[in-house]
């Protein structure tokens, strides 16, 4: 009987995910409505309510899960070797194209930027490590290269997915480690 209840529990959340993601690519949350939601989830209010406490609180667990799956593919790499960078980038990209609509919305003008500023203080957190690792010359200037590759990747992944992930991971990846570690002169 529990496992019977934790798969509709599941279902439900998904559904209920999904449905915010869908609205969401259409107008910001705090134009969409619980009803709205619940309608195209086929799912009833007191439903949502024994899940979620309001609309952010589901946007924010999205986030959460989001958040914390990249962290763990992020940690799972050796920020010695220029290959694992790339492996790692390239997971992150398969993640981010398997979860296409979800990050695609995220990522975009009626993603909360509350989000974009997570995923960029988490890609910065983790550039800083390689950094560190790989750079002992100019320690006083790695957080200011750590921002500058973050943003630019992040701009770089937005793009990719607003454009519909025309490119396939490994490609992106590459490009993207290319500009870190050269910048514009790798392509001269």
């Amino acid at each position: 009987m529990g496992s019977k209840l934790d798969r509709r529990k599941k279902y439900t959340r998904k559904v209920l995910r999904e449905s915010l993601m869908k609205r969401m690519q259409d107008k910001p949350l705090s134009s969409i409505t619980i009803k709205e939601v619940c309608e195209l989830a086929d799912i009833n209010r007191s439903t949502f309510y024994s899940h979620y406490t309001d609309l952010y609180d589901l946007l924010y667990q999205i986030e959460d899960d989001i958040i914390e799956d990249m962290n763990q593919t992020l940690s799972a790499y050796n920020y010695n070797e220029n290959e694992e960078a790339i492996q790692m980038t390239v997971k992150l990209l398969e993640y981010l194209a398997k979860n296409h609509e979800s990050c695609q919305t995220l990522f975009s003008e009626h993603g909360d930027p509350n989000f974009q500023k997570k995923v960029m203080m988490l890609a910065q957190s983790h550039l800083l490590k390689s950094l560190m690792v790989n750079d002992h010359h100019v320690p006083h200037y790695s957080e200011y290269l750590a921002l500058y590759i973050a943003n630019g990747s992040i701009i770089v992944v937005q793009h990719w997915l607003k454009n519909g992930l025309k490119e396939p991971p490994n490609e992106v990846a590459e490009l993207i480690i290319k500009l870190a570690n050269k910048g514009l002169s790798s392509f001269q």
